[in-house]
């Protein structure tokens, strides 16, 4: 059966503090945190994007398990802040990993699902036989306006899997999608910022697709919640995927170990590849993972999965673990964010 043969993640060590941000904007940061449950977010250095965060986790996931990169016959990155509006990610990824140049390569977009439905597409290209494994990406330095409350959450990260058919640490027993055209977050071509929709976001957009999406898996798959060990949820802030899961019927041990945006905020196209990373780095075999995006505009992927025997032959530590990641930080005052994020741009014979 086809599965993940390899992952890797990449997280930028720098933080800023929500608490810092609503200090400019003279918000209550204890509202803040208590509205988000977001404690800090991700920045990305000001040398580092979308492309840069992809290869740095396409090489972990490479190096983890010793792929030939020239095996890999697809590379599909997903993404809403690609750093070219025309020219790839993907082509990028793929000269940096050294992978053949007989290869299947393109960008993604769909808001935070991108990565996902890149998962979905290579899985497809392994059980035809088209391709021997397959690379699906997600990765973002998402994007909030000054003051508006995405600010406060839109981080950046990302998380590569490699899927195949010989010894998945972890085998994809099924996947469903279900989509609607639901107006909750867009951005159009040329504006810096995204715009958002605030009454669609919540029960609209993001619980029905994700709880649909749930439990249309779990019918297909005849499992119930108390079935699986973890299960993971795309995470915008850190109430929706809580709430999500405990309507479902999910326990907090089985979804903590997932939930990253508390402290790194909403990596939005890695955002539930990224959760479902750090539950691989200390599942064992035999573990059921239930795992769900979610992609405004609107849509959710889900996927079930069982960890093999080969989780236990692999050195997980070869490579950085989310564990590791999450323990080096840089802390930034809202200048150096700014100046980072490039809110700040400094011009030419200014008078």
């Amino acid at each position: 059966m086809s599965g993940i043969i390899s992952y890797g993640s990449y997280i930028p060590k720098y933080r800023i503090k929500p608490d810092e941000i609503a200090r400019v904007w003279g918000e209550d940061p204890e509202n803040i945190r208590n509205g988000i449950f977001i404690l800090s977010k991700s920045v990305p250095a000001p040398d580092e994007d979308v492309a840069t965060i992809s290869v740095e986790a396409a090489r972990n996931a490479i190096n983890r398990r010793k792929i030939d990169p020239t095996d890999i016959g697809a590379i599909y990155v997903g993404s809403e802040s690609h750093p070219y509006a025309v020219k790839p990610t993907a082509t990028i990824v793929a000269s940096a990993i050294g992978a053949d140049f007989k290869l299947f390569s393109a960008d993604y977009e769909f808001a935070c699902k991108a990565g996902t439905a890149g998962m979905q597409n290579v899985l497809a290209m392994v059980d035809s036989g088209l391709i021997k494994y397959g690379m699906a990406i997600g990765s973002d330095t998402s994007q909030g306006a000054p003051g508006d409350a995405l600010e406060y959450s839109a981080s950046a990260g990302g998380t590569a899997y490699i899927i195949g058919k010989e010894n998945p640490l972890a085998e994809i027993n099924g996947t469903l999608s279900v989509t609607s055209d639901t107006p909750d977050f867009w951005r159009r071509e040329g504006q810096a910022y995204p715009t958002h929709g605030e009454r669609f976001t919540g029960e609209p957009a993001y619980f029905k697709h994700t709880i649909n999406a749930s439990k249309l898996m779990m019918e297909r798959m005849g499992t119930k919640p108390e079935d699986y060990d973890y299960a993971v949820f795309h995470q915008p802030n850190g109430k929706f995927p809580t709430r999500a899961a405990k309507t479902l019927g999910f326990k907090e041990e089985q979804y903590k170990d997932g939930l990253l945006t508390p402290v790194i905020g909403n990596t939005y196209s890695g955002s539930m590849m990224t959760g479902l990373s750090a539950i691989l780095d200390k599942a064992s075999s035999g573990d059921r993972i239930l795992a769900v995006s979610f992609g405004s505009g609107a849509g959710s992927d889900a996927f079930d999965l069982t960890v093999t025997d080969r989780i236990d032959e692999v050195d997980r530590n070869t490579v950085p673990t989310i564990k590791e990641m999450l323990s080096k930080v840089r802390w930034l005052d809202y200048a150096m964010y700014a100046k980072f994020k490039k809110k700040i741009v400094f011009g030419e014979n200014v008078d």
